[in-house]
């Protein structure tokens, strides 16, 4: 082997133990891990030839190091992994929700929707990841606080159908005062198209027989947002 960089493969259970995740995390805190180290926990082991924390590393080089893409990943893009199985790719996804969760709840708690920027950070971990365009309803209470949030339809890559009747039926049901409309661009592109500004005008209209407002339309893509109250399409 004549590669300058190369290194001769060593099992993790031969490294120092301070070096080893699981035992570095124990004797200094899950904050010091590295995120191929963490991931390297959730993989539990790699192959023959390839550690936990090298395999983690080729994961998360295939996504530029971006955990946001690396939870857009479907359980058969991680299996195309060498040492990546069922079980794995499942552990690796369930994370990733959980982790989806965790800042879904943090928010939800944190305060009450003053912008869109507030009701970006609420919907962005529902919607971002998704390779399929969902449609998604936000209804808040007379304190614009977030009660709760419900999915309307989900679609293909390029678009989806949102059902005004069912809409207004969740809302009346919950006893909201205010909604906040949603769906994502998996291009992310962020352009709202004709149909997007004539079905929000017509619950707009719809929404105001019954005592409801609509706060906003958001458009969710890559890390961005586009706003219908803020580009004055509301």
């Amino acid at each position: 082997m004549n590669d300058p960089n190369y290194e001769p493969y060593s099992a993790i259970k031969a490294w120092a133990e301070d070096d080893r995740p699981r035992e570095k995390l124990l004797l200094k805190g899950k904050s010091v891990l590295s995120d191929a180290e963490l991931l390297a926990i959730i993989l539990g082991s790699g192959t023959a030839k390839v550690s936990a924390v090298d395999l983690s590393k080729q994961i998360l080089n295939s996504c530029d190091q971006n955990l946001n893409e690396l939870g857009k990943l479907s359980i058969s893009d991680l299996k195309k992994f060498k040492g990546v199985g069922d079980a794995k790719a499942i552990t690796i996804s369930a994370a990733m929700e959980l982790a989806r969760r965790r800042r879904s709840d943090q928010l939800i708690k944190k305060k009450k929707v003053t912008s869109s920027q507030d009701a970006y950070q609420y919907l962005y971990p529902l919607l971002a990841d998704l390779p399929h365009e969902e449609f998604v309803v936000v209804l808040l209470n007379r304190g614009n606080k977030i009660m709760t949030h419900k999915t309307i339809s989900r679609g293909g890559v390029s678009g989806t159908v949102a059902d005004a009747k069912i809409i207004f039926q969740i809302a009346l049901e919950k006893l909201a005062s205010s909604i906040i409309l949603a769906h994502n661009h998996p291009s992310g592109n962020l352009t709202a198209s004709q149909a997007d500004i004539q079905l929000t005008e017509k619950l707009k209209e719809g929404a105001s027989l019954l005592d409801l407002q609509v706060l906003d339309h958001l458009i969710i893509g890559d890390e961005n947002y586009l706003s219908f109250a803020d580009d004055g399409l509301l």
